[in-house]
């Protein structure tokens, strides 16, 4: 399939500039103003449209196999394209776990069966992720991500830095969710006014913070690639700054929702319950700060979609997780872009070039490269409205916000896995 992108904005070696992209071939052929019309080619006319590499989410849950009522490959990945995503690293925590290369061997044959994006698995640690044996790393590496046991946290510390010791054996990442269960046990949302004020019981910063605190003194024993989920905690930030200090190989990711709310922000809906929860407008801020210094690699959605029963029971009684996929770069554009917190070229690097950079998934745009790429119109303004998502969970706490930005176009591979109705192909 030959494809002409006419007239799109990009963004070109620091600067945005109008400029023509030719696919063919799966790829990006070529790049420049005005190029000439082509025999075959589909032609989309992108004036007053930006044309971004397609953004990579290291951090979602597409609940395939095991919980396919919640979500489906196929569902989740046609929310990717929707959000303008066209690579996702698909969590463990499935039934069966990917603990071994039988298990793996379950979800990568629906991976390929019905995928509409790129999606890259994660390895378990653990066996079962139940903490007590490590996973068969050897056979899992040649086709995992990344290892990690992501919705609880590895509370062993031996077995944390044996799990360590494997993946920089291996040539692979250890990306932590970062919980003491003793302390966090029985919380619905943050330790605050709101939660003494109506009797819940609060999750304090430090069932996050501490064990960040020892994985990183095991990182300086062991050497490991280590990254750390859902940051949410200002002093998860001061430490994991400290240790970039020192040189070591970390990186972290945080969610749009930690960055755009708090917990000043929290009502007695479902669509509020998420692991970490929403924390202080002091955490929210220094979250923001470690975006512009640097201590904040990348922004990942946690993508966890239930379903309506699931989330029904408020505060107290809703299982944690919501949906994030199709709200996020609509949200940071509008909360953080247009506001004047962060320029648009430092998004596009939390969103496509980090991610890539740290962990080998997406595609940059230039000749060569895979064409996956997403089309923007950042004028449009509209409501967020859950009706209108693909994904099955409907669970977001943005929901009715207004927003500019709406997702035209999404290619993958030079296919088009999403296209706005009123984005019109020229002869």
């Amino acid at each position: 399939m030959k494809t002409l992108l006419r007239n799109a904005e990009i963004l070109y070696r620091g600067s945005f500039i109008k400029m023509d992209i030719f696919l063919e071939g799966g790829v990006v052929s070529k790049m420049g103003p005005h190029l000439p019309p082509i025999s075959g080619a589909r032609v989309y006319e992108l004036n007053h449209c930006f044309l971004f590499p397609g953004f990579s989410d290291v951090h979602v849950h597409l609940r395939e196999p095991g919980f396919s009522f919640k979500e489906t490959i196929a569902s989740g990945t046609a929310a990717a394209a929707h959000g303008g995503f066209t690579s996702v690293c698909a969590m463990p925590n499935l039934r069966p776990v990917p603990d071994c290369a039988a298990n793996l061997r379950v979800e990568l044959e629906r991976i390929a069966r019905s995928a509409g994006v790129r999606v890259y698995p994660y390895g378990s640690i653990t066996v079962g992720e139940g903490q007590r044996e490590l996973s068969r790393m050897e056979e899992l590496a040649p086709d995992v991500v990344a290892f990690s046991d992501d919705g609880v946290g590895v509370e062993r510390e031996e077995i944390m830095e044996a799990a360590m010791r494997k993946a920089k054996s291996l040539g692979k990442i250890i990306a932590a969710h970062c919980e003491v269960k003793s302390l966090s046990a029985g919380g619905t949302v943050n330790e605050c006014a709101y939660a003494r004020s109506n009797g819940l019981r609060g999750i304090p910063a430090e069932s996050e913070w501490r064990e960040i605190e020892r994985d990183l003194a095991l990182v300086r024993k062991t050497g490991c690639s280590y990254h750390i989920c859902h940051v949410s905690t200002a002093k998860s930030l001061a430490l994991i700054r400290q240790a970039k200090a020192e040189g070591l190989p970390v990186t972290c990711e945080t969610a749009p929702h930690y960055l755009t709310l708090c917990d000043s922000d929290l009502r007695d809906d479902g669509r509020f319950k998420m692991n970490p929860p929403l924390r202080s407008r002091e955490d929210r801020e220094a979250l923001l700060s470690g975006l512009l210094d640097g201590t904040v690699d990348m922004i990942a959605t946690d993508h966890a979609p239930h379903t309506a029963e699931e989330k029904s029971g408020g505060l107290r009684k809703s299982l944690n997780g919501i949906v994030g996929l199709e709200t996020a770069f609509p949200v940071l554009y509008t909360k953080l872009v247009k506001t004047g917190i962060l320029p648009l070229e430092k998004l596009l690097l939390l969103l496509c070039d980090h991610p890539r950079k740290r962990f080998g998934v997406g595609s940059p745009l230039e000749p060569g490269a895979p064409a996956d790429l997403t089309v923007w119109d950042l004028g449009a303004r509209y409501r967020v409205d859950p009706a209108e998502f693909l994904s099955m969970g409907r669970s977001t706490p943005f929901e009715g916000w207004p927003v500019y930005g709406k997702c035209m176009l999404t290619l993958v591979g030079g296919t088009t896995v999403w296209k706005e109705k009123t984005l019109k192909e020229e002869a």
